[in-house]
């Protein structure tokens, strides 16, 4: 599943943001649905919300100690745990297609902008969705603990 899951984020992820790098000019916007979503290409040297912008050193050692984290963690986790595994793979997919964007191009191509949120691309939502079901599982898992406990 790994490998499946996490090689599949990252295709698309590296499709769309060459597709993307290919037909818009930097800052350039296509309104899907006018002032609700647009296509906006935006090039990105921080985190999340554009925090800690110009630190792409840090944010490559980082990523790169959280993959190994990640993969060490995966093989720890019981084969029965799908959810956690699930997550810990698409964290682990949308973890490279950002970092290959950092070693490549010194930023990260972004471009599914809603107006009201910073704009991301299809690396953060399967981090984002990635930790959600981790956090998940882990929550439920010692919930399920207490109650056997109990």
């Amino acid at each position: 599943m790994l490998i499946f899951v996490s090689l599949t984020v990252l295709i698309i992820d590296q499709v769309s943001k060459f597709l993307v790098k290919s037909n818009l000019a930097e800052l350039e916007s296509i309104p899907i649905i006018r002032n609700v979503f647009h296509l906006t290409y935006v090039n990105n040297t921080g985190a999340a919300f554009s925090l800690l912008q110009g630190k792409t050193s840090f944010f490559i050692v980082v990523t790169i100690l959280a993959l190994f984290f990640a993969l060490y963690f995966y093989f720890k986790v019981d084969k029965e745990k799908v959810w956690l595994r699930l997550g810990i793979a698409l964290a682990l997919g949308g973890a490279l297609g950002n970092l290959i964007d950092r070693l490549r191009f010194g930023k990260v191509i972004d471009f599914f902008d809603f107006r009201i949120w910073p704009v991301f691309n299809i690396a953060d939502c399967a981090v984002v969705v990635g930790v959600i079901l981790i956090c998940w599982e882990l929550l439920r898992m010692d919930l399920a603990e207490r109650k056997n406990k109990g």
